[in-house]
């Protein structure tokens, strides 16, 4: 047992192989996973696991530069926007808006695997780009320059910034 990590051996697995920018989704029961997707399906009865539950591990085990979703969250299920923010707040990540159709005929087929939840929360579709630790990564005192890029993700961490599509 690893006691405070990923259980599902094919959930582990997949997050494993992520190197940085992979595209990975976590979605409600009733997306239409594209037929040649990596998928790993967890959702067993009606809203279990939630969503929520799924992306709030995926928070604790992968870093995370982006996180794209339909923009019709903003207004069309605002306490799922609201779950986004709290989930992803500090971990550097912006927000990207797209539409559900994008999400269905292209993205997903970009994604190097797609976890299917249980939940039937409308438009829990979430797209992740998968990063590296901004600290690791030209720590400090190695003698390299850091990117531009990884000096505003420490920001947005060691602030704790809320993420919105305008950050």
């Amino acid at each position: 047992m690893r006691p405070g990590r990923i259980l599902h051996p094919e959930l582990a697995q997949a997050v494993a192989t992520l190197g940085h920018s992979d595209l990975f989704m976590v979605t409600d029961a009733g997306f239409p996973i594209p037929a040649d997707a990596w998928r790993i399906d967890l959702g067993f009865y009606e809203g279990l696991p939630d969503v929520l539950d799924v992306l709030r591990v995926m928070r604790q085990e992968v870093f995370v530069e982006e996180v794209q979703f339909a923009g019709d969250i903003l207004s069309k299920n605002k306490p799922l926007y609201a779950a986004l923010q709290e989930i992803f707040t500090g971990s550097g990540a912006a927000f990207k808006l797209t539409t559900h159709e994008e999400l269905v005929n292209n993205i997903a087929h970009q994604c190097k695997f797609i976890v299917r939840s249980g939940s039937f929360n409308p438009w829990a579709n979430i797209v992740m780009m998968a990063s590296t630790d901004p600290f690791a990564w030209f720590a400090d005192g190695s003698g390299s320059e850091i990117l531009p890029a990884y000096v505003e993700r420490r920001k947005l961490m060691r602030e704790n910034v809320v993420p919105s599509p305008e950050s």
